[in-house]
């Protein structure tokens, strides 16, 4: 059985130890705004950051905070990032039977992987996940939030959104819903002043939850191919999109001449 660990992850984008990542964890879950005890509703996707944890952890946990009171009903996570250091055209799964954390092994849902596979712009790619912090900087939190649960992580590559969105729909056609949650990795503006930033990461929310992916370019959001696929579906699906939070890392643990900006969003 083959595993993935994930090196260049922890101790740069979080603890490497597991004592002080879960603790971590646990604080920025009860920093995040509380939810109603009533709402149960399990959202089916959400939309976080993906930097440092001192930097995106507290807005990542905001809509992490949604999971809480249903997360004994998700049994399986399609996890989508873009990614940062291998070029490659389309999609890619891991080869691997295992991710692993600090917190302990994934499974990797690997009837689900073969599911895709047949899908001419779906490949499988060891080197493209190995040291993708993207996918990875999620897991901690879906280990400490989630009961067991399999993974279907995919790293997007130069891939339109209407093959990203073929991507997802095949496999929640043959997934359970009520057990399925899809989580999108994508951080927004890069390395703007902090009123740019902001303006532009306003626009970005906006065409966000009015689900206008064609006005997300380049410079909106590194993820923004997952991104705009997700919310292709979400507009086939006739989905609605809350945002949940809005910030950037001059907000949280930055400077404001450079910033990078976050967003957090609920979809059901």
């Amino acid at each position: 059985m083959n595993h993935i660990r994930h090196p260049a992850v922890a101790g740069m984008f979080y603890p490497a130890d597991a004592l002080t990542l879960k603790q971590d964890i646990q604080r920025y879950l009860e920093q995040a705004q509380s939810l109603n005890s009533d709402v149960v509703v399990k959202p089916l996707a959400i939309v976080v950051p993906h930097a440092g944890y001192i930097y995106s952890g507290p807005i990542a946990a905001s809509a992490y905070q949604y999971l809480i009171p249903v997360k004994h009903k998700i049994k399986r996570v399609i996890l989508l990032g873009p990614s940062h250091r291998v070029a490659f055209n389309g999609l890619a799964v891991p080869e691997t039977d295992i991710f692993n954390t600090p917190l302990g092994n994934i499974s990797i849902d690997q009837q689900s992987i073969r599911s895709i596979l047949s899908l001419p712009q779906v490949i499988a790619s060891d080197r493209a996940h190995e040291q993708e912090h993207s996918l990875e900087v999620q897991l901690p939190f879906l280990q400490e939030i989630l009961d067991d649960f399999m993974l279907v992580p995919i790293v997007v590559g130069d891939a339109e959104r209407f093959e990203v969105a073929e991507v997802i729909n095949k496999l929640l056609e043959q997934c359970n819903l009520k057990e399925t949650l899809i989580v999108i990795s994508s951080d927004l503006s890069h390395y703007h002043n902090y009123d740019e930033a902001n303006r532009m990461d306003r626009a970005t929310s906006d065409a966000i939850v009015h689900l206008k992916p064609e006005l997300i370019s380049y410079d909106d959001a590194c993820g923004r191919n997952g991104l705009k696929g997700m919310l292709t579906v979400a507009e086939q699906k006739n989905l609605s999109v809350d945002i949940v939070d809005l910030r950037n890392s001059g907000d949280t643990a930055g400077e404001k001449d450079r910033v990078v900006g976050y967003g957090a969003y609920v979809i059901h």
